[in-house]
């Protein structure tokens, strides 16, 4: 299996947006995040580390998720994000 990951961490930084527009994470410099739900702004804040192509969230409340680049694409908790072009 092929799995093409982006090779520079700052290329992981932007917004990454469902098919549907309707979950929104904005990946920040400062490895802070930002998740939008519909037309709820910064529905979970939080901070993100990433090794590889692995992205480790931890909300500001202390939930924790993860997820994986492949092939320029997101997979996060079930959800697919494209990359905001």
């Amino acid at each position: 299996m092929n799995q093409t990951t982006i090779e520079e961490p700052q290329d992981y930084l932007g917004m990454w947006v469902t098919e549907d527009g309707y979950i929104r994470h904005e990946l920040l410099p400062n490895h802070r995040y930002d998740e939008a739900r519909g037309k709820r702004k910064s529905a979970y804040l939080g901070d993100y580390t990433i090794t590889g192509n692995h992205i480790d969230y931890r909300d500001d409340t202390g939930f924790t998720a993860d997820g994986e680049f492949r092939e320029g694409v997101l997979y996060h908790a079930g959800m697919i994000l494209y990359r905001e072009k």
